[in-house]
Order: structure tokens, then C-alpha cells, then sequence
């Protein structure tokens, strides 16, 4: 199976987005809004992701009680979402109803529900910053026990490091999506990922989203940039 292109078009301007999404709607990538954009230029941006016929996910990451997750992911669900991140350390009852709200709200509209995803363990985070954040256990061991909570709440998967890809299929079958921040191709910076791997490694070991931003949006040529990587992804085997 090939790992899907997520891009992150963590971008300042929805000029600049929307450059990106024309140049790059043509190769069937996904594009990953985030925090930049969705409070930037949120509504602009999708429309003109709709425009494109583009498939996007919303990486919104929502954390709050219940009710208010829920009348969130009301409001998010519409036509060309094709995923919605969450935490999971919300816990399982606030999963649970934006599982619920995103599924009503898909039925009212008509459209297939958006996949859930459950942030498990942030790629920023370090073994060693998890004892500060009161967390026992190593990042692996974190990510195992979020990611029961988010099936069991009927989650479509969650968001992990390459490294807990291999458990996570083998704990919870190959359905459960993983989709893996972090990605950067062999020789390009780490930046501010601690546990990034390349999209070889990504794909080696089963990820189903591989997210790639700036070695792609900040690259001379965009479109080489995420060709290569697509090309580097049909020439791998999970």
C-alpha cells in the first residue's frame, strides 16, 4: 500500500496558499490545513480548496470539554474534509462526541463522514519531556494506551511518530489509520521534529498519511519537491 501525501500549507498568506494549492491539486496530494491558516484565512482557504476539487484535512487538534468539541466539529464538516485531528488525552467521552457530531452533521449534508484523528504523542515531544507533562512511560508506551482510548471511541486512527506505526497496526489490525507528522527526505533538516523519519521509512513500515511541509512549501520548486517524494513513495513496498 502507498503511504498518501499529505502537504501542510503552513503558510502566512492565502496568496501563498493558494500558489501551493494550484500548483499542487494537480498531483492528488492532500492538503493539510493547520492553525496558521485556519485562524488566518480560514474560510478563504476553503473555498479555494473547494474550487480545486481539492481533498483536505483540518488539523485543528480540538481539546475542550465534550459539548464544545462537539458544536466545533459541526462546524467544520463539509464537502472536501476528508479528516479532522483531535487530542486524544481529551479522553474518551470528548472523542467520542466529535465521532458523533462529525457523523450527524456528514448525514445532514449528505456527504461521507470525515475520518476522526487522535493526537497521540506530539513528533515535538521527546522522551524526556514526558516526565515534565507527568506522563510515565516512554513516547511508544504513551501513544499505545491514547491510541485504545481513540479506537474505543470509534476514531478512524491517530496522529503518531513513525516509530510507533509498526505497534500500533499490530496492536489495534491495518484499518486503524496512522498518519505521521515529521516526514522529511533523506538529507533535509529536522527543524523543530525530534522524532522525524524519511517517506521510505514512513511507508516501510505501514503509515497510511505521510505529512510533509516545509521541505515542500519553502522548496524552490514545489511541484519537483512533492513529485520526488511521490515518486520516492511508488518505489516502495510496505
Amino acid at each position: 500500500m502507498q503511504s498518501q501525501l499529505v502537504v501542510a500549507l503552513d503558510v502566512p498568506s492565502l496568496a501563498r496558499a493558494r500558489a501551493l494549492i494550484d500548483a499542487l491539486a494537480p498531483l492528488g496530494v492532500t492538503f493539510k490545513i493547520g492553525y496558521e491558516a485556519v485562524y488566518g484565512f480560514g474560510d478563504a482557504i476553503r473555498s479555494v480548496l473547494d474550487a480545486a476539487g481539492a481533498q483536505y484535512m483540518l488539523d485543528v487538534k480540538l481539546h475542550d470539554i465534550p459539548r464544545t468539541v462537539g458544536a466545533a466539529m459541526t462546524t467544520l464538516v463539509r464537502p472536501g474534509v476528508k479528516l479532522v485531528t483531535i487530542h486524544a488525552l481529551g479522553g474518551g467521552e470528548m472523542m467520542k462526541t466529535a465521532v458523533d457530531a462529525a457523523g450527524e452533521r456528514a448525514a445532514q449534508l449528505g456527504i461521507p463522514a470525515p475520518g476522526i484523528l487522535a493526537v497521540t504523542i506530539l513528533t515535538s515531544i521527546g522522551a524526556e519531556d514526558l516526565n515534565e507533562l507527568g506522563l510515565s512511560g516512554g513516547p511508544g508506551e504513551n501513544a499505545i494506551r491514547l491510541a485504545a482510548l481513540a479506537r474505543d471511541a470509534r476514531c478512524r486512527g491517530v496522529v503518531c511518530s513513525v516509530r510507533e506505526v509498526a505497534d500500533l497496526k499490530s496492536f489495534f489490525g491495518g484499518d486503524f489509520a496512522t498518519l505521521c507528522p515529521g516526514i522529511r527526505p533523506s538529507g533535509a533538516a529536522h527543524g523543530d521534529q525530534k522524532r522525524a523519519a524519511t517517506p521510505t521509512e514512513a511507508q516501510a513500515v505501514g503509515a497510511d498519511y505521510i505529512v510533509v511541509g516545509r521541505p515542500i512549501v519553502e522548496a524552490t520548486d514545489p511541484v519537483a519537491a512533492a513529485s520526488a517524494i511521490l515518486d520516492e513513495l511508488r518505489g516502495v513496498r510496505a
